[in-house]
């Protein structure tokens, strides 16, 4: 197999948008993607709110990893925060994920990261396995939470 990795480009956001629906669709949250590959280019490439790569074999993407960098304040150090990251159902099981969480360190190794975070949905049993063969430790102590658009509207309001 003839793996390499790219960076993406404003001219994969087709790409880049059909990489988040097939995600989702597996994710079973189809229904919640809104985004565009107008607001991918805008939020993504003009404004850099966040940064892409592919895997690609035999010049055929294959997966994709979104991520975007956060910060810690008790290490006082960015953290790279992973969005997403899906390969396509005919790769799995292959060795490109190991590669590209190789890469994702390689990258916040580069950038003094101090740590590497992203979520998994509960049910995902076959990725939490993978990640915990990867050596990653399951945060049981936090709790997420999130205001969507509407909460953060009605807060922005002054209602609470």
């Amino acid at each position: 197999m003839n793996l390499r990795f790219r960076k993406g480009t404003e001219k994969d956001v087709p790409l880049i948008l059909s990489f988040i629906k097939e995600l989702a669709i597996y994710e079973k949250m189809i229904d919640s993607v809104t985004a565009t590959e107008e607001t991918l280019r805008e939020t993504i490439f003009n404004q850099g709110y966040a940064d892409v790569f592919f895997a690609v074999v035999d010049d055929k993407e294959v997966g994709f990893a979104l991520y975007f960098y956060n910060y810690s304040t008790f290490y006082g150090k960015p953290g790279l925060y992973l969005e997403d990251i899906f390969i396509k159902e005919p790769f799995r099981n292959q060795g490109i994920g190991k590669k590209m969480f190789k890469e994702l360190a390689k990258i916040a190794q580069e950038k003094g990261c101090c740590k590497i975070q992203w979520w998994c949905l509960n049910w995902n049993q076959p990725s939490i396995d993978f990640y915990l063969k990867l050596g990653a430790i399951a945060q049981d102590k936090w709790t997420v939470f999130k205001l969507d658009e509407v909460g953060i509207n009605h807060l922005a309001k002054g209602a609470m």
